[in-house]
C-alpha cells in the first residue's frame, strides 16, 4: 500500500512504449511553456546579428511579387482575372509562404533537433508546433503588407472587393497550418533513414508551387490538366483565400471540403509516423 501511495504521488511518469495513438494531449499542453520559449527563440535566433532584422518580413514578399509580376504579368502575360497583378501575386505569395515554411522546416525537425532529443525528455511534437507558431507571427504580418496595398490599390481606383468568404480566413488559416504541418511530419520521419529526401524538400517544393494557382488562376489552367491542379488541396484554399480578399478565384464549399478532408487525413498519418519514428530515430539520424 505504501508504494502505491508513491507510485500515485508522482507528477510525471515517462514510459518507453506507449500505444501509436497515443497523441499526449496532456503533456503539449503541460509544456506550453517549452513551445512559447521555441517560438521566441526561432523569431530571435533566425533574424539574430543582420541589418534589417524584420523588415525581411516585407521585403521577401515585395521582392517575389515584383519579380512574378514582371515575369508572369508583363512577358509571359499570363491572366490574373482582371485583379492588379501586384495584389494577385501578393496574395498568393502570402498564403503559399506560410504553407511551405511549416511544411520545409518541419521535414527537418529530426535532424536539426537531434541533440536535444536526445538529452532531454519533452513531447517531440512541441517542436514541430513551434516552427507552426512562429511561422505564424511572420505570415500576421505579411497580412498586413496585403492589407496595406488593398488599401493603396482601393485609393487608386482598382476594381476588387472583399467577399463574405472573409468569414473562412481562420479556417484556411488553421488548414494551411495543419496540411503543412502534417506533411512535414512525414517528411522528417522519412529522413531518418533516407537522408537523400531532405536535399529534395525545397526543390520538391518549388515545384508544388507551380501546379498551385500561386501565379495563375484556376479559371486560366487548361481544361486538360483543371482536374489535376485541383487535386493540390492547397489550389483550393489559395483560391478560396483570393476570393475572400480580392472577390476573384473558383471559390466552393466542395473545394474547401476537399481540401480540409485531405488535410486531416496527413496531419493524422503524419502525427502516426511521427510518434512511431521517435522512439528509435536516435539509433539511425
Amino acid at each position: 500500500m505504501k508504494n502505491d501511495s508513491i507510485i500515485d504521488d508522482w507528477d510525471l511518469v515517462i514510459k518507453g512504449h506507449t500505444s501509436l495513438f497515443d497523441f499526449k494531449f496532456n503533456d503539449l499542453w503541460n509544456y506550453r511553456d517549452l513551445l512559447l520559449m521555441f517560438v521566441k527563440r526561432d523569431f530571435v535566433s533566425f533574424y539574430k546579428q543582420t541589418i534589417l532584422g524584420p523588415f525581411w518580413f516585407f521585403i521577401q514578399p515585395i521582392l517575389t511579387t515584383i519579380v512574378f509580376s514582371f515575369v508572369f504579368g508583363k512577358l509571359a502575360g499570363i491572366s490574373t482575372d482582371g485583379l492588379p497583378k501586384f495584389l494577385f501575386y501578393l496574395s498568393g505569395i502570402t498564403a503559399w509562404n506560410y504553407f511551405s515554411d511549416c511544411l520545409t522546416k518541419t521535414s527537418t525537425v529530426f535532424k536539426d533537433n537531434a541533440n536535444i532529443f536526445g538529452k532531454v525528455y519533452f513531447p517531440r511534437l512541441i517542436m514541430p508546433l513551434s516552427i507552426v507558431t512562429s511561422n505564424l507571427v511572420r505570415f500576421g504580418v505579411q497580412m498586413v503588407l496585403l492589407l496595406i496595398m488593398m488599401g493603396y490599390f482601393a485609393a487608386t481606383g482598382a476594381e476588387f472587393q472583399v467577399t463574405y468568404a472573409i468569414f473562412f480566413f481562420p479556417l484556411l488559416v488553421i488548414l494551411m497550418a495543419l496540411l503543412g504541418l502534417g506533411l512535414g511530419l512525414i517528411i522528417t520521419a522519412m529522413t531518418t533513414k533516407y537522408r537523400d529526401l531532405s536535399f529534395l524538400v525545397t526543390f520538391g517544393v518549388q515545384l508544388l508551387m507551380y501546379a498551385t494557382t500561386v501565379i495563375y488562376p484556376l479559371s486560366a489552367a487548361p481544361l486538360g490538366y483543371k482536374k489535376y491542379i485541383e487535386l493540390n488541396p492547397m489550389t483550393g484554399i489559395i483560391e478560396a483565400f483570393r476570393f475572400a480578399f480580392l472577390g476573384k478565384g473558383e471559390f466552393t464549399i466542395w473545394s474547401i471540403s476537399y481540401s480540409t478532408v485531405f488535410t486531416l487525413i496527413v496531419l493524422l498519418l503524419g502525427i502516426l509516423i511521427f510518434n512511431k519514428t521517435e522512439k528509435n530515430f536516435v539509433d539511425t539520424i
